[in-house]
């Protein structure tokens, strides 16, 4: 809710959810938030004819094959390039939504996902595996572009009443990602030789649908009015996406901010690691960013069939049963997003991550067990479920709502880039190192992670304060308040040690005090 009028400060209005409001989440979430997901899992179902592909191009080619190491090392690189082009599309997101805006970012970056869709598509027929190691990088220069921009325009657009909620779609939209690519890999559906061209080109569909719909819509109007200070095209876009005319709190909530941002232009990185007002802004983004990804959900998406394995599934229901992981993470995204307006940010974070360090050290004590204990190896699938639902009711979307919170316009774009970047390097991280960390620890290996989730649990509830229903210049108080007693809890401490040290050092203070008298 919001204050009606500040000469009435107990009168209170809720904006309500618009279509407008609704139908550009929708969009935005579909066709764009969703390739990231179905980007991650496409490639896992057709591992062994994109392998043959390889294979048999390399001796059209040479006129000899390659070794199986060989053709793991090409595969890999299919895989992790999407990862690479992530971090390098984060890297864009200050310039491109400072010079397009934030929904025009999302328009221009589509173009991408046609290339990207094109170079995959057309692979077989010209018969070059390099047309699919480039179109997996070019969808991930897209994936890391509309990561950050996606839920930076929605955190623009949307009343602070509704911003948990619509904040949190993307994050149901890539699971449902993640779902659709593993149902379309069915052998029944696209998961067969002849198909595996079609099914990694299958993006365009949903981007296509954006592309034609999205122009339609306003721009954020706080870009519109603190960027390119146009008044008019402002109110414009906020009864756009406004249920009631009746905006002027609104508008003047923004012009503070941006009378407060008045001698300050849009900061660069590197201004944004200098700036000691937002240490402990930066600091929570730097921590809930790289926790997301070091929390382990990577690993456990890349061991689930082995652990599958090891619970007796058949083979052939396996693929069935990791579908099924695929539908509970997005029956935990909805609950996320349907209970963020009424529990907040911080108990997500904290519950979320503190259920998946306790999944993961459940893990570790059924592998070691479950050769003694024939029903540990169910007890690993209930982890491995839990974890999964842990990690997509609060960890795999609030990270990128509260870095859009956390920050004033002008720190906007140069904190996503820091969040961004993290988050892909943490990704590509644990993708490199946890095969080797699994070698050398074994079944330990998860207790890693479950010592990340618990620290990041623990910082959340120690220094990140609620942001429900909180502006952003209430959100930036919040912490300078923070900052303040911050300081003086140091300087008592330290007043403390120094009296401790006996009365020599208490009369010396006295002494000096009553000196600066007259």
């Amino acid at each position: 809710c919001v204050r009606a009028h500040k000469s009435d400060p107990g009168q209170t209005e809720c904006h309500h959810l618009t279509t407008s409001l609704l139908a550009v989440t929708l969009l935005t979430s579909f066709g764009s938030s969703m390739l990231y997901g179905y980007n991650l899992a496409v490639v896992n179902s057709p591992a062994g004819y994109i392998k043959d592909f390889y294979n048999r191009t390399i001796v059209s080619r040479n006129g000899t094959g390659v070794s199986e190491k060989t053709l793991t090392v090409m595969y890999s690189l299919t895989v992790s390039v999407f990862a690479i082009g992530g971090l390098v599309g984060s890297l864009l997101v200050g310039i491109l939504v400072t010079k397009f805006g934030r929904k025009g970012t999302v328009v221009n970056s589509s173009v991408l996902v046609f290339i990207a869709g094109s170079l995959m598509g057309l692979s077989r027929i010209c018969g070059s595996p390099e047309m699919v190691i480039l179109g997996r990088f070019i969808t991930g220069i897209h994936s890391g572009v509309s990561l950050s921009v996606v839920p930076m325009y929605l955190g623009e657009i949307a009343p602070k009443n509704l911003r948990g909620f619509l904040g949190l779609i993307p994050s149901i939209f890539i699971c449902v990602g993640v779902f659709a690519a593993q149902i379309l890999g069915l052998r029944e559906l696209l998961g067969k030789d002849e198909h595996w061209p079609l099914f990694l080109s299958l993006v365009v569909v949903p981007t296509f649908v954006q592309l034609v719909l999205l122009p339609w819509f306003p721009e954020s109007p706080r870009y519109l009015l603190m960027e390119k200070r146009n008044i008019h095209a402002t109110i414009a876009a906020l009864k756009r996406y406004r249920a009631k005319p009746n905006i002027q709190v609104e508008v003047e909530e923004m012009q503070q901010e941006q009378r407060s941002l008045s001698s300050v232009e849009t900061v660069s990185v590197w201004q944004l690691l200098l700036d000691d007002s937002v240490r402990w802004q930066l600091l929570s983004v730097v921590v809930i960013n790289i926790g997301m990804q070091l929390s382990g959900i990577d690993a456990i998406w890349f061991y689930t069939n082995d652990i599958f394995e090891n619970a007796d599934i058949p083979a052939a229901q396996i693929q069935y049963t990791t579908v099924g992981t695929g539908a509970i993470e997005v029956v935990a995204g909805l609950i996320g997003c349907f209970t963020i307006e009424r529990l907040g940010r911080r108990p997500l974070m904290i519950g979320g991550f503190g259920f998946m360090g306790l999944c993961c050290a459940g893990i570790t004590l059924s592998l070691v067990l479950q050769a003694r204990v024939a029903f540990m190896r169910y007890v690993s699938v209930a982890c491995v479920v839990g974890i999964i639902a842990g990690f997509c009711i609060g960890p795999a979307g609030v990270p990128f709502l509260m870095t859009a919170e956390l920050f004033k316009q002008s720190h906007r774009p140069a904190a996503y880039i820091v969040g961004g970047s993290l988050n892909w390097i943490s990704n590509f991280t644990v993708g490199f190192v946890f095969p080797f960390l699994q070698m050398s620890a074994g079944s330990f290996c998860y207790l890693v992670f479950c010592g990340v989730c618990l620290a990041v649990a623990t910082y959340v509830f120690f220094i990140i304060p609620e942001t429900k229903n909180k502006t952003f210049m209430e959100i930036s108080q919040m912490f300078a308040t923070k900052e303040v007693m911050l300081f003086r809890r140091a300087n008592q401490l330290k007043l403390r040690k120094m009296n401790g040290y006996g009365a020599l050092e208490s009369s010396s203070m006295e002494f000096d005090s009553s000196a600066s008298c007259p």
